[in-house]
Order: structure tokens, then C-alpha cells, then sequence
């Protein structure tokens, strides 16, 4: 923390209590900020609604000395890059880095039927929890630390615009960013009330079968079934699923043939996968390569691997974890620590080995689904230990 007059270093930080105080007073200013944020669709696959979320957005940043970028992609929208407070100086700390998204899984005019709308105590809307609301708490943290003269180390804002397909195109910059920074603080929303310190990696195949097509009455004998060739795939596959590591292996849909009358020629099945330990990965790719048809007369075109590792649960992210249920006890909140099935692209920067902490975000129900919501009582308190978290 630094003086306002001198610009030098305090002896200690701001107290939970008061920032918690300052976050309190941002409240309102914060609710609205969400609101529009909301109201400015951003679907993954409306590269142009993207890039006008992140602009929206950019153009909130009123930071003393912020250095704003918006990275434009071919495919998907646009990648916001903030720096705050980025005078570096011999010895200064490696920067954190506040990781996060703007595009949802909810198309163009979702807020038709999902509008956004405050009523008790929750604020509902498209891509509200997941994670509007996340890159709202992130911006008023820096803020409450600018405001407070009190940013010591350098502080990135990284919010992408294509993570709920996979982050295709912003995982290098991502991965470049990170690779700098001593802590990734991603704003995605809360499991419940917890903080998460490790995700599952998942993987996605697609299986796509040729077999011989023939009358079913008249020809059976000549006709390879693609389907009967899928369903000997479906079971095989299946039958990876290891609760005890947790690994799950789901085939999630499938199709195949033309007519009842007709031996199916083509089959095939899209297969969602999710490893708890990053080992598995590897083993799980080489068995989907090893796939073989039963039938010699049919084929199988195997596409696909794992997207994203494993988020494990290292040293380096307990003691982030540990740092911040401190602060929390502070504020008088119990902070759990939670692991979750679903990743993001905190996976990413874990593998790094850099100490990431996930869920930092809001705290809400409905994630993708049409009761969507945040509860608004708990922006203050997320704010402020997000901001504490900057400071320590």
C-alpha cells in the first residue's frame, strides 16, 4: 500500500474490514455494471457480439495509468489485456493475473425469454453467473486498490472471448501471460460458496464408422451394420470409466443409418471425457487410437483428444487457498475449498505449474441453464476478498 502523498510504500495493508467497507459503497456501481454487461450479448459463435461485450467493457476501465488492449481474433471475439499499475522496478513481484471470459453458451435474443431482472436478492440473465458478474468483481477490485493508492505489484486482466468452446484461439495468450505471473486468480463462479483448487481435464472424441450398406431382407448377409459396429464401440468405450481415479468416459450422443429396411453404412458417436489426474490424459489417447473395428469389412475415423488437463490440487494453490480463507475469517466468512468436475481455462495455467486459485468469481445458481442468477449479497464480500487477495 503506498501513501497518497509520497507514493511510498505503507508499513501495512488495508484491512479486510475496510475493504470490505469500500466494497460496499461500489455495490450499486457494481450491480449496474453486471446489468449492462449482461444486456450486451455475447455468444461464443457471435464473433461480433463478443468484440462489442469486450469494448463495452474497455471503455469502463477508467484506472490512473491502466494500459488497455483489445486483441482481435479471426474466429471469435476479441481478447481484453489490461495492465494496472505497470511500473516495473528492480525487485518488483511477478505480476498476478486475473483470468476470465466474456462470450456464454446463450445465443443471440436469449434475453427475450431470460431478461435480466433483480428480484430477491438475485440478479437473473443470460451468461449473468458464468461469468459476467466474475469480470465485474475482478475490475471493481483493481479499482477499490487504485482508489486506495494501494496496488504494489502489477495486476493483468486477461478476459477472452471463445472459452466456452475451448478457448481455441486464446490458450497461447493465455499460456504467454501466465507464464509470467506469480498467481492466476480466475473470476468463474463459485461451487457454492467455495473456492475451487483443482478441476478435471477433459477430453472430447468424435467416432465416425463405414460399413456396407445392403437390403435387409434380401441381402443381409452382404451388409456390415455401422451401427451394430457402434454399439460394440459404445460399450468398449464405456467400459474406461474408473470412479476410484476419476476418470468418466461418456458417450453423450449418436446417430447412424437411413431406413429400417436398409443395413446402417454409417454410425457414429461423440464422446465426452474427464481425468482427474493428469496422467491419464496420455493413457486415455492412446486407447481411443487403438479402437478397431470387429467387423474387417468396416472402418473407424477416430478424431479428437484432450482440451484441457488437469487442474490438480498442488502445494502452491493450497497455500493461495489457505491466504485467502484467512482474509475471509477476517470478514467473518468460512470459505470452503472445493473440486469440481468442470474445467476452465484455469486447467491451463495449472499445468504451467503457476499456483492457480479457480471460482473466485460469483456466487449464483444456474450456470447455463434458464434460472441463471447471482446472489447479490455476496458481491461486497467476494469484491473485497478478491481484493485482499491483490494485496497480500
Amino acid at each position: 500500500m503506498e501513501n497518497r502523498r509520497t507514493n511510498q510504500p505503507l508499513d501495512r495493508p488495508i484491512p479486510m474490514r475496510a475493504l470490505l467497507a469500500r466494497a460496499e459503497k461500489k455495490q450499486r456501481a457494481l450491480i449496474d455494471r453486471i446489468r449492462r454487461l449482461v444486456l450486451t450479448e455475447s455468444p461464443s459463435d457471435g464473433k461480433k457480439a463478443v468484440d462489442a461485450c469486450a469494448r463495452a467493457l474497455a471503455s469502463e476501465i477508467r484506472i490512473p495509468g491502466a494500459r488497455i488492449t483489445l486483441k482481435p481474433q479471426r474466429r471469435f471475439g476479441a481478447i481484453l489485456e489490461a495492465h494496472f499499475d505497470p511500473r516495473t522496478r528492480p525487485g518488483s513481484p511477478k505480476p498476478y493475473l486475473l483470468l476470465g471470459h466474456l462470450d456464454t453458451v446463450w445465443p443471440m435474443g436469449a434475453l427475450k425469454t431470460m431478461p435480466c431482472r433483480l428480484s430477491g436478492g438475485r440478479l437473473f440473465g443470460p451468461g449473468v453467473l458464468d461469468m459476467k458478474a466474475g469480470a465485474a468483481i475482478a475490475l471493481a477490485a483493481v479499482e477499490i486498490l487504485a482508489e486506495a493508492h494501494a496496488l504494489n505489484r502489477e495486476i493483468i486482466l486477461l478476459l477472452t472471448g471463445d472459452e466456452e468452446v475451448g478457448s481455441p484461439a486464446s490458450r497461447p495468450v493465455i499460456e504467454r501471460i501466465a507464464s509470467a505471473c506469480a498467481a492466476v486468480f480466475v473470476l468463474e463462479p463459485a461451487q457454492g460458496l467455495a473456492y475451487k483448487t483443482a478441476r478435471k481435464g477433459t477430453g472430447n472424441w468424435r467416432i465416425e464408422i463405414q460399413g456396407v450398406a445392403a437390403h435387409a431382407g434380401v441381402d443381409f448377409e452382404r451388409g456390415a451394420s455401422a451401427l451394430r459396429e457402434l454399439a460394440h464401440i459404445v460399450e468398449t468405450v464405456s467400459g474406461w470409466t474408473n470412479m476410484e481415479r476419476g476418470l468418466t468416459v461418456s458417450v453423450g450422443v449418436a446417430g447412424g443409418g437411413t431406413k429400417t429396411n436398409v443395413i446402417p453404412e454409417k454410425a457414429w458417436a461423440e464422446v465426452d471425457v474427464r481425468i482427474a489426474r493428469r496422467a491419464d490424459g496420455p493413457r486415455i489417447e492412446r486407447k481411443f487410437a487403438a479402437l478397431k473395428p470387429r467387423d474387417k469389412r468396416s472402418t473407424l475415423t477416430v478424431t479428437g483428444g484432450i482440451n484441457r488437463p488437469t487442474m490438480e490440487r498442488t502445494r502452491a494453490t493450497v497455500r493461495l487457498f489457505e491466504r485467502a480463507r484467512a482474509l475471509a475469517g477476517e470478514i467473518g466468512l468460512d470459505l470452503p475449498e472445493a473440486a469440481t468436475g468442470g474445467a476452465s481455462d484455469g486447467n491451463f495455467t495449472s499445468a504451467l505449474g503457476i499456483p492457480t486459485l479457480d471460482g473466485m468469481g460469483a456466487v449464483g445458481d444456474g450456470a447455463h441453464a434458464a434460472h441463471e442468477s447471482i446472489l447479490v449479497g455476496h458481491l461486497a464480500p467476494r469484491t473485497a476478498l478478491l481484493a485482499g487477495m491483490l494485496l497480500a
